[in-house]
């Protein structure tokens, strides 16, 4: 049914990526689909932002993302499956999208995080995802 599957994770919610582990691999399994799993290191938005942080901060932390879900996905998957790891950087529910794009995923699967206040005003990445995807959406609460 499927043939590529797309699992957006948060590295700062590991609790919550866990949760769809289980789902994608059976998934995956059960289709021959391959997996790519996407993170997103989030840019600073506005140049002022960025000029709090130390210079090549952002490329340490797009290599600590690498080094991390490189780690990650060869625990949770384990050679078993054909996976592939992506780093975006950028606006979370967009680089998800172009990665969705890139990779011709057939199945994006996203975790619902926290449900905090601000979520409520401002609006959930996943719940943007659910919104603008063009394939299927599972959200794993």
């Amino acid at each position: 049914m499927f043939k590529d599957i797309l699992l957006a994770i948060d590295l700062n919610d590991i609790d919550a990526a866990s949760r769809a582990i289980d789902y994608v691999r059976d998934t995956a399994s059960n289709c021959g689909a391959r997996v790519h799993v996407v993170t997103v290191v989030p840019d600073f938005s506005m140049s002022i932002v960025g000029s709090f942080f130390p210079e090549g901060f952002e490329g340490k932390a797009l290599e600590e993302a690498r080094t991390r879900l490189k780690s990650l996905s060869a625990e949770w998957f384990g050679g078993s499956l054909k996976v592939q790891n992506i780093v975006a950087h950028g606006t979370v529910y967009q680089e998800v999208m172009a990665a969705a794009k890139k990779t011709k995923a057939d199945l994006i699967v996203v975790c619902s995080g926290s449900r905090d206040l601000k979520d409520y005003l401002l609006g959930t990445n996943a719940a943007r995802i659910v919104r603008h995807a063009d394939v299927s959406v599972t959200v794993i609460r």
